[in-house]
């Protein structure tokens, strides 16, 4: 997660995001580099624009209440047609 943290605040810095720097922020930090995942990440976010990413993913979280609204109206009639079809079944095997 400190990697991640580091590309963020690399980006909002406008530099450059690389396994140096990104170690050394991670290091400045008080945590032990690891090459590996610093390497990982670089490889991960090669072609990536990160305003862009935050931006969508704060344009879903905005809509998402309005969805989960929308769910909770849609479930009781979901739940009423169950009931519905189980009193039509019940009154079915009545008739055999």
């Amino acid at each position: 997660m400190e990697y991640i943290y580091a590309a963020l605040l690399l980006d909002a810095a406008g530099k450059e995001i690389s396994e140096e720097s990104l170690k050394s922020i991670v290091k400045a930090a008080g945590v032990s580099p690891d090459e590996a995942r610093a390497k990982a990440i670089v490889e991960s976010l090669k072609g990536v624009n990160i305003k862009d990413v935050i931006k969508n993913a704060q344009n879903v979280q905005a809509a998402a209440p309005a969805a989960a609204s929308e769910t909770k109206k849609e479930k009781p009639k979901e739940e009423e047609k169950k009931s519905e079809e189980e009193a039509a079944g019940g009154l079915a095997s009545l008739f055999g």
